[in-house]
């Protein structure tokens, strides 16, 4: 008996996962549609799924995340042609003048 009540469990098991994967796929597919929803509206699908990822994460995480991208960004140069990175090369190149600049009230 014991044999069968372990057949009739496993059964069960099997059966909740099938059912459950169904509803993942329904679901995957819903949200399919949503992200052709925001294309049609005009909205970048690949920025909104990182916006979707960047909210997951703690914020902790999130700001060292983009900490350490800034950092490799500006080694990169990459940063340089933004308004904050023009004025960190400005100040770089013309320490003199931003000191300077750092004088007006």
């Amino acid at each position: 008996m014991q044999k069968q009540g372990n057949n009739n469990q496993l059964k069960a098991l099997i059966e909740r996962i099938e059912k459950l994967e169904e509803e993942k796929a329904e679901i995957a597919n819903d949200i399919k549609e949503v992200y052709l929803e925001a294309k049609s509206s005009g909205f970048d699908s690949k920025i909104i799924k990182k916006i979707i990822a960047m909210r997951k994460q703690d914020d902790a995480k999130r700001k060292e995340e983009q900490a350490l991208l800034a950092v490799y960004m500006d080694a990169l140069g990459m940063l340089a042609d933004t308004p904050l990175g023009k004025a960190a090369m400005d100040r770089a190149t013309n320490p003199a003048q931003a000191d300077d600049e750092d004088l007006d009230f």
